[in-house]
């Protein structure tokens, strides 16, 4: 498993962070999605996969969610299920 860490722009509710984890859900190899929300602000949203996951293949999902940008990928983490962040503000949704 790989996790990955993104700087989102764009995002400011609930909303959003289903918006976000349903459609970044749809992404072949996606197998979790965990949202930190900064409204306003640069949410990070860590993206757990199978394997690397194409970085346009993020930004095209974000794109489809809503008017979210992809601001700069700001860590990953190799056989971490879970994503490199746990802070309270984090929420992660079932996927499927």
């Amino acid at each position: 498993m790989t996790s990955t860490t993104y700087q989102v722009t764009g995002m400011t509710c609930d909303h959003c962070v289903r918006a976000v984890t349903q459609e970044l859900g749809n992404v072949p190899g996606v197998t979790a999605v965990s949202v930190a929300l900064v409204p306003g602000g640069e949410s990070a949203v860590t993206v757990t996969g199978d394997g690397s996951l194409a970085t346009e293949a993020i930004e095209a999902a974000l794109d489809e969610a809503g008017d979210y940008r992809l601001a700069g990928a700001a860590g990953s983490a190799e056989g971490s299920a879970a994503g490199p962040m746990t802070p309270a503000a984090a929420r992660a949704l079932p996927l499927g």
